[in-house]
């Protein structure tokens, strides 16, 4: 159970990383200098929307699984912990009896 805590760590820190860059590189709509000019930014290597179909897919799935190993060290956090609860240990105060109605 402690390599798997460790080994989705390790992904998870990579992706966070790799969603980092990704979302560093793509660029604004008609962010570069033909943009400025009404152009089709011929100044992309992928071409105007192939680029952002790549990058937009990229950040989509490496999101995702970001969430999902955030979701997974939860879990396995949770399991490793032998405490269940914040007021799991402390005394109880005894329960009285409700006072009666009337005088």
């Amino acid at each position: 159970m402690q390599l798997l805590f460790y080994v989705v760590v390790v992904i998870h820190v990579l992706v966070c990383f790799f969603l980092i860059g990704v979302v560093l590189i793509q660029q604004g709509r008609s962010a570069d200098l033909a943009g400025a000019f009404g152009g089709q930014g011929s100044q992309t290597a992928f071409g105007p929307r192939a680029s952002g179909n790549v990058l937009t897919r990229l950040t989509t799935w490496s999101a995702v699984i970001f969430m999902c190993t955030s979701l997974i060290l939860v879990v396995l956090y949770e399991r490793s912990t032998s405490m269940r609860s914040v007021l799991q240990g402390t005394k109880t105060a005894p329960i009285s009896a409700p006072a009666k109605p009337g005088k």
